[in-house]
Parts: C-alpha cells; sequence; structure tokens
C-alpha cells in the first residue's frame, strides 16, 4: 500500500506541483469516508476521524487530515491563533506568504482582517511575490504569516529583512520552519541535486534546515524574536486529540522605541 508522500511523489512526475494540493484534496476526502470516527478533530475544518492519514519523506503516521489536508503545523497554529493573539480581535491588515488552503479559508472568512495571500507561483494565492523583493511600502501590514517557507529560499536575509521591512512597528509575524536540535543551521548552498538536497533537508526543494542560530538571522534582520511555548503548556489530551508538534513558535516582532542604555 502506498503511503501518501509516495503518492504525492508519483504524482508530481505527471502533475506540476503547484496544482496536486487541489487535486489531493479531492481524493483524501473520498477516502475520508473509510475512516469515520470521533478519536481525533481537525480544528482547521471541524472534521473528525479514527485516523488521519500518514504523510513525509521520513514517514509520519496518523499527521494529514483528509478532509483539509492539514498537518501538524497548520492545526497547531489554529489553535495558537485564536487562543494566544488578538489576531481575530481587532482590525489587522495581513500579509500570508504561501498560503495554505486550510488556513487562507479561516483569515478570508474573518470580517476584520484586511487579507492577503502571495506566492511565486502558486494558484491559490492572490498576488504573485517574491518575498525577496516585496512590491509594497515600507511598514504595511500588522501581521504576517511566512509559514515553513524560509528553508525554500537560498538568501534568507534578504527574505527576512524585506518582511521586517513591510511588517507595521508593533505588529508580528510567525516564521515557523522546519528545526534541528543542534545550534547551527545545516546549509551548503552548492548542493543542486535534487535526490542529494532530499536527502539532506527531507525535501528536494528545501536549501537549509535551521539550527538555534535561526534567531541570530532573525535579529540580524531587525526583529525581536519570541520562542514561545504555547505548545508545551498544552495538556497531553489535547495534543493528541488534535495531533499537533510541542514545538517552539517563533513569535517575531518589529519593536519600536526601544530603550538603549548607554554609558556616559
Amino acid at each position: 500500500m502506498f503511503e501518501t508522500y509516495t503518492l504525492k511523489q508519483t504524482a508530481e512526475k505527471v502533475v506540476p506541483k503547484k496544482y496536486l494540493r487541489v487535486l489531493g484534496s479531492y481524493a483524501l476526502r473520498a477516502s475520508s469516508l473509510l475512516y469515520i470516527g470521533k478519536k481525533y478533530e481537525c480544528p482547521c475544518c471541524g472534521h473528525t476521524s479514527r485516523k488521519f492519514a500518514s504523510y513525509g519523506y521520513n514517514t509520519r503516521e496518523n499527521v494529514l487530515c483528509r478532509w483539509c489536508l492539514s498537518l501538524e503545523r497548520h492545526r497547531g497554529l489554529r489553535l495558537y491563533f485564536y487562543e494566544k493573539t488578538d489576531l481575530f480581535k481587532r482590525d489587522i491588515k495581513m500579509l500570508h506568504v504561501a498560503p495554505e488552503d486550510q488556513l487562507q479559508k479561516i483569515f478570508k472568512d474573518a470580517p476584520n482582517i484586511d487579507y492577503l495571500s502571495a506566492d511565486l507561483d502558486m494558484p491559490t494565492a492572490m498576488v504573485k511575490m517574491d518575498i525577496t523583493d516585496i512590491q509594497m511600502p515600507d511598514n504595511t501590514f500588522d501581521v504576517i504569516v511566512c509559514n515553513h517557507v524560509l528553508e525554500h529560499i537560498p538568501n534568507d536575509h534578504q527574505a527576512m529583512s524585506e518582511l521586517y521591512r513591510v511588517l507595521k512597528p508593533n505588529g508580528w509575524a510567525i516564521l515557523q520552519t522546519p528545526m534541528r536540535d543542534d545550534a547551527e543551521t545545516l546549509e551548503d548552498l552548492s548542493i543542486t541535486d535534487p535526490k542529494e538536497l532530499e536527502r539532506i533537508y527531507g525535501q528536494n526543494d528545501h536549501v537549509r534546515t535551521y539550527g538555534m542560530d535561526k534567531k541570530d538571522r532573525l535579529e540580524k534582520a531587525g526583529f525581536e524574536v519570541v520562542l514561545d511555548k504555547y505548545f508545551y503548556e498544552l495538556d497531553d489530551e489535547i495534543i493528541e486529540r488534535y495531533r499537533i508538534l510541542r514545538e517552539d513558535i517563533w513569535l517575531c516582532k518589529k519593536v519600536v522605541n526601544r530603550i538603549v542604555a548607554v554609558s556616559l
């Protein structure tokens, strides 16, 4: 029996990658009839199941919602946005980079959010955008969501700097990426062979896996970085019910009027 990720790899050989999300959603929704149950719940779409689908280069069991294709990171952020942020509590101008369908619908439907999604070639994005060269004025957005994008971009410093530039003073951004436990980022931009990239980074379109020095990179671009431990505070029952990961949330702020001590 093929795993979901294996089917995805096979399909990519005949279908442009940017269209697979739409096609995959129809196929998995049909299969959800075989897994009717109440044990697990997706907070992105509200559907329940006796088991999620497996997914990943290194297969992860029970992680992919068959109805909306959410993964652990999507379901976790859905909870975080509602429980820990002001995203749905005030008027917000928001940029969503490489928009996940599961989250895009939620943001679009929120009456308080002036929403813009952007990507280089994703057909579901509202505008085409290169985040190393964002054609927007300084201080445009209150909130930016850029989830699992920076690991794809060779010049990540330029992308981080651009995201910082278009964020409003006192605005905040969620800049999640795959992480490794080591202090240093694993990166070699001279590697271009797709098989080698997949072997090292887990996907053939990744160019690095960040270590904890990601914080230094973000601070160099201007951000004040908070590693929010929200997922570690959740009960085990919630973690299992929604099938989410305990990981740091990279909350990046554009702080103004900092008080700097000066020695005389």
